[in-house]
């Protein structure tokens, strides 16, 4: 395959791993499925392509799609924490809400952006070549994030929000608000889902109501495979798996269409992804466990064999 067509997909991994990122948050951090993400990924999109054909710089737009996401997960946080709503039924509530909302806001299903301002555009006026445009933004804004999440998790309120997702009971007992800490995961969460879809929509040149089904799905799927595959042991390395695993998973993508798959078999590829990398602890254990029997079984007819050997053949001791 040609160079361009794997720089794609990984400019694809790129994007998409800042949606791989407020999963981790989600779902690895808080131990909370979000279904949020399938609303707030349209929303960052449609509250960006709206600015933009209303004649907002691009900057500004892309700021106003992260504030939506926030304000996205803050209504998710307040339906879980304050109404009592379990955390699974809050997200679907939301993500339903948001698919009207972001109709209300483009007033249409599809807002294109074509010979309009986009940040990408303004990159490329500034003289960087057009091939790595999105490549560099996609990648300055997974790093940026990449190191604020790195600090912000480290810090006091960074650790009592980590706390929540192992031990709420403990940090609860420590006079932390587990409630308070739940609302602020899932805004910060849903808020790198949005400019991940604002980024994209300026990326494809259009914004449409439909472009979050399935993100949850991609999005959990890139956390695991960046787990399995990377196995990272601290914080920072957590993150950039997480990202790696996105990489990896449009490239598991894109080589299983160029290996003969339709276009339309694509949720059925991305099923099996997802199955093969939520299975592939439990592979690795049982064939790490496989592969113990067989030593234990092999050390012990050894251990028969030189028992029943002759007296002659055995080594004597000096």
């Amino acid at each position: 395959m040609p160079f361009w067509v794997w720089l794609g997909s990984i400019e694809e991994g790129l994007v998409y791993g800042l949606t791989a990122l407020g999963m981790y948050i989600t779902f690895r951090i808080l131990s909370m499925p979000d279904l949020t993400v399938d609303g707030t990924f349209p929303l960052g999109a449609a509250v960006a392509a709206t600015l933009i054909t209303a004649g907002y710089p691009p900057a500004v737009a892309t700021a106003a799609a992260w504030a939506a996401g926030c304000l996205g997960g803050l209504f998710t946080g307040f339906l879980h924490t304050k109404l009592r709503i379990t955390g699974l039924l809050a997200g679907i509530l939301c993500m339903s809400a948001l698919y009207s909302m972001n109709l209300r806001i483009m007033g249409r299903s599809n807002v294109p952006l074509l010979r309009l301002p986009t940040i990408f555009r303004q990159v490329e006026a500034a003289g960087v070549p057009y091939d790595y445009v999105e490549l560099l933004v996609f990648g300055a804004f997974v790093v940026f994030f990449i190191a604020l999440l790195h600090w912000f998790l480290r810090t006091e309120v960074g650790h009592a929000l980590r706390a929540t997702g192992d031990n709420e009971q403990m940090i609860r007992s420590l006079g932390v608000s587990t409630d308070a800490m739940k609302v602020l995961g899932l805004a910060l969460a849903n808020s790198l889902v949005a400019l991940s879809g604002a980024l994209l929509a300026q990326s494809q040149g259009y914004a449409d109501a439909g472009m979050g089904i399935g993100i949850i799905v991609s999005g959990l799927a890139s956390v695991i495979i960046g787990e399995a595959l990377f196995r990272p042991r601290g914080l920072l390395s957590s993150l950039i798996a997480v990202v790696l695993g996105s990489i990896v998973y449009r490239i598991a993508i894109l080589v299983a269409l160029r290996s003969g798959f339709a276009p339309t078999d694509l949720k059925i590829v991305t099923a099996m992804l997802v199955v093969l990398a939520l299975s592939m602890p439990a592979i690795k254990d049982q064939i790490t466990a496989y592969r113990n029997k067989r030593a234990a079984l092999s050390a012990r007819a050894r251990g028969v064999a030189t028992a029943n050997a002759p007296a002659a053949a055995r080594p004597k001791d000096f």
